[in-house]
């Protein structure tokens, strides 16, 4: 964790010395974890636990109509997720330990495609996404069970201009850094939504792209499981040491 330096003088006798304090700053980054489409934050929590580690303040939590809410799961639509996501994010910005300028995202699958609309409504630093899904604007409030999935495998399937979607065109408004994860036989998101997701995102300040071999959507094997969370720990890290460095610097 980083310091903040305070220069002194310690007075002996007639004399002084000069004296610097080093003292812990006191507000932390935070990271939020937004879970899959039918998935819930338990599979969040054991890699928050690991990044919490890292001096981080991690926030995971359950969507509606997912967990212990499943049998709402028919009717929600986007636009109530999205209103989670939001109140998620606020509720970790609050936090009295966290630095407001060092938030990160971590997005899967569906919950990847709402936090890429998110950073066009509140400041985000850092963006993980994991296989983000992606769907079109038309009925954006029509419960997401009642959306075509043979229209939006097709969808995925090409490329996307990034004008023609919401989540692009907030992909191509971010400046901070970016981690794109894909999975190599994902029977859900093609390499194409990947390949749309990564045109988009022009102003990002870095963009890291990693495919994990013989990887299903879920991560269903152990050992993708286990290159995932390396993948990410890592890229935290990364960019958590980056920013105390530039802190020092300051």
């Amino acid at each position: 964790m980083t310091a903040r330096s305070e220069t002194i003088q310690i007075q002996v006798e007639q004399e002084f010395m000069e004296g610097t304090f080093l003292t812990p700053r006191t507000r932390v980054p935070g990271v939020l974890f937004v879970h899959g489409w039918g998935g819930s934050q338990q599979r969040d929590l054991a890699r928050a636990k690991g990044i919490a580690g890292l001096g981080c303040i991690c926030l995971t939590f359950d969507l509606r109509g997912h967990a212990s809410a499943e049998a709402r799961l028919c009717q929600v639509s986007r636009e109530d997720n999205l209103r989670d996501l939001v109140a998620a994010y606020d509720r970790l910005r609050g936090h009295p330990a966290i630095d407001t300028d060092a938030i990160a995202v971590v997005g899967t699958s569906y919950g990847g495609y709402l936090a890429t609309i998110l950073t066009s409504l509140r400041p985000v630093k850092w963006l993980a996404l994991r296989v983000p899904a992606i769907y079109r604007d038309a009925q954006w409030g029509t419960p997401k069970r009642q959306l075509d999935k043979a229209d939006l495998a097709h969808y995925r399937s090409h490329p996307i201009p990034v004008a023609d979607n919401r989540a692009l065109r907030a992909c191509a408004e971010f400046r901070g850094d970016v981690l794109l994860v894909e999975s190599e036989h994902d029977e859900h998101v093609p390499h194409a939504t990947l390949m749309s997701y990564r045109t988009a995102f022009r102003q990002a300040h870095s963009l890291s792209h990693r495919i994990i071999d013989s990887a299903d959507h879920s991560l269903s094997d152990r050992v993708a499981q286990e290159s995932y969370t390396n993948i990410l720990v890592n890229w935290i890290t990364e960019m958590v040491v980056g920013e105390r460095l530039r802190l020092v610097r300051d």
